[in-house]
């Protein structure tokens, strides 16, 4: 099952509710909705979108629907339990190294090593946990990807809690970090941060942490458990699985194997529109839903809007990513009432950092480095074949793809899809 599928699954519920909430005229496109859905499955087994077992929306994504791109022949989740329990790829045998970067000058008093008897366990990482754990929501995206991994809440200690445990005195630029990879140099994925990033957050952003846990789950070796590494403010090559070494250097370059495969590792996650459900085929001036999802970069999200174009028309010259299109604005949903998630009665655990510890209730929505669902009514007057177009504005008033329109640095090209208009 592919990344829109698994957000289809996701996402049905709350639209459903949404369009309930239309009154008439949504409750009529909600039942041509079923109709389509159900001709979409009849066509085609791998893109049953809106069948008639309309799945229950989870805002946050179950753990066994995220999309797996972990590195390694086999992957190391894939490695029988006795060889994972032997190489630390279990809760009570797992070791983190803190070690200065032999091939620079870097000086660290108290190296967190296994030779020396002195590596973190899980049991030291819980204890620093009692007083510094901490969670938030994140998405989780390639920066290649088509749209999102999963939407997770995440839990872990700050990375700069155990760095300071090693007691870093000089000649510290740069902390490269990798995990377990089948003891082959050549599988070794390893990514890199500034140590500013490590050490303090920007204003209003979270932690780097060492993640111990998704959903309020221990965390699952084939989400990279016991421990990996989680960014919230970068894309997914960052947040690299099964980590087990933790590099300090004076190198100032950054030495991710991602950008050795020709991608910008330094970006911030973008804000992004992408379509759930779309019909293949509608009838003249008769409504029918279309809902999507949208990813909450750095710069905020203030609008999605999508625009319906005739394939006979001729574009606008000179306009490549659209601005002088008629685009129509689109509902943003609310938070949800059910987190999802697998989460218990889908109720939050312990206050998240970005919720209000006396309502419950976030402090802004969207949130920043997360999702939300969107939705609305499309009606065309014409029968034809159209292109149909969504994109976001950020909160500075930016429009998709926009201001960082490259793709090596994030996907965030305008999504197109098909639709006929019948008499």
């Amino acid at each position: 099952m592919g990344q829109i599928e698994r957000l289809a699954e996701e996402h049905s519920d709350v639209t459903r509710r949404y369009f309930l909430q239309l009154g008439t005229a949504g409750i009529a496109a909600l039942s041509v909705s079923r109709l389509w859905g159900r001709e979409r499955e009849r066509e085609s087994q791998t893109h049953p979108l809106l069948a008639e077992a309309l799945s229950k929306l989870e805002y946050l994504t179950r753990e066994g629907n995220f999309v797996s791109a972990g590195r390694g022949k086999p992957p190391p989740y894939k490695l029988p339990l006795e060889k994972r329990r032997e190489v630390g790829l279990v809760r009570e045998t797992w070791q983190l190294e803190v070690l200065p970067d032999p091939e620079s000058d870097s000086k660290v008093d108290r190296p967190l090593s296994k030779a020396l008897g002195t590596a973190l366990n899980f049991d030291g990482l819980m204890e620093l946990a009692e007083t510094h754990g901490v969670r938030f929501m994140s998405v989780m995206s390639c920066t290649n990807g088509k749209a999102p991994f999963g939407m997770g809440l995440w839990e872990g200690v700050p990375l700069r809690k155990v760095v300071w445990l090693a007691n870093p005195t000089a000649n510290v630029r740069r902390v490269f970090y990798y995990g377990y990879h089948n003891d082959d140099p050549k599988q070794r994925f390893q990514s890199s941060l500034p140590i500013g990033r490590v050490l303090e957050d920007p204003p209003g952003e979270h932690p780097v942490i060492l993640c111990y846990k998704l959903n309020n789950k221990w965390l699952t070796a084939k989400r990279g458990g016991p421990v990996r590494m989680l960014v919230p403010d970068a894309y997914g090559n960052k947040s690299v699985k099964w980590l087990q070494r933790i590099m300090l250097t004076n190198n100032y370059q950054a030495n991710d194997t991602y950008a050795l495969w020709n991608n910008d590792t330094v970006s911030h996650i973008k804000t992004c529109a992408r379509f759930i459900h779309t019909p293949e085929k509608i009838k003249a001036r008769q409504p029918v839903p279309i809902t999507g999802v949208a990813q909450v970069g750095m710069s905020g999200l203030s609008k999605v809007q999508y625009w319906l174009h005739r394939q006979d028309e001729p574009l606008a010259k000179d306009d490549p990513y659209f601005n002088k299109a008629e685009w129509k604005d689109a509902d943003i949903l609310p938070p949800p009432d059910h987190w999802g998630g697998g989460l218990a009665d889908g109720k939050l655990p312990p206050i998240p950092r970005q919720f209000d510890t006396t309502s419950g209730k976030p402090h802004r929505w969207p949130i920043p480095n997360t999702i939300v669902h969107w939705a609305s009514l499309l009606t065309a007057v014409r029968p034809g074949r159209y292109d149909l177009r969504c994109r976001t504005i950020d909160a500075n008033g930016v429009a998709q793809p926009m201001p960082r329109p490259f793709r090596k640095s994030g996907n965030n090209t305008i999504q197109r899809v098909r639709v006929v208009v019948e008499k």
